[in-house]
């Protein structure tokens, strides 16, 4: 079996208010855990307690996206910095030194 090869290329990842995103679906996960604890008996009557146990396991992974993306926010800016910086280095002239 001949290995598979993309005939087009990859297109550029999308870029938006990431943190935003993962804590305002963090915050939703939560806010319907909560809505659903009042019944806990009628899901629990009904077989679908799976559905409070859901809500409360996206709200927890949640936390840990939360983590993640605020990690790599800041990583991202001070990789930008970096090289903010290096780009324009007073003093430096980066030719031939007078003597």
């Amino acid at each position: 079996m001949a290995k598979w090869t993309a005939t087009h290329e990859a297109p550029e990842p999308l870029e938006g208010p990431v943190v935003a995103t993962v804590t305002g679906g963090t915050i939703l996960w939560f806010v319907l855990f909560l809505v659903q604890i009042p019944f806990y008996g009628w899901f629990d009557d009904h077989g679908k307690l799976w559905w409070v146990w859901t809500c409360l396991a996206g709200g927890g992974l949640g936390l840990i996206g939360i983590w993640y993306v605020r990690g790599r926010d800041a990583a991202l800016k001070r990789h930008a910095a970096e090289n903010a910086a290096a780009a324009v280095l007073p003093g430096d002239d980066s030719g031939p030194s007078e003597v």
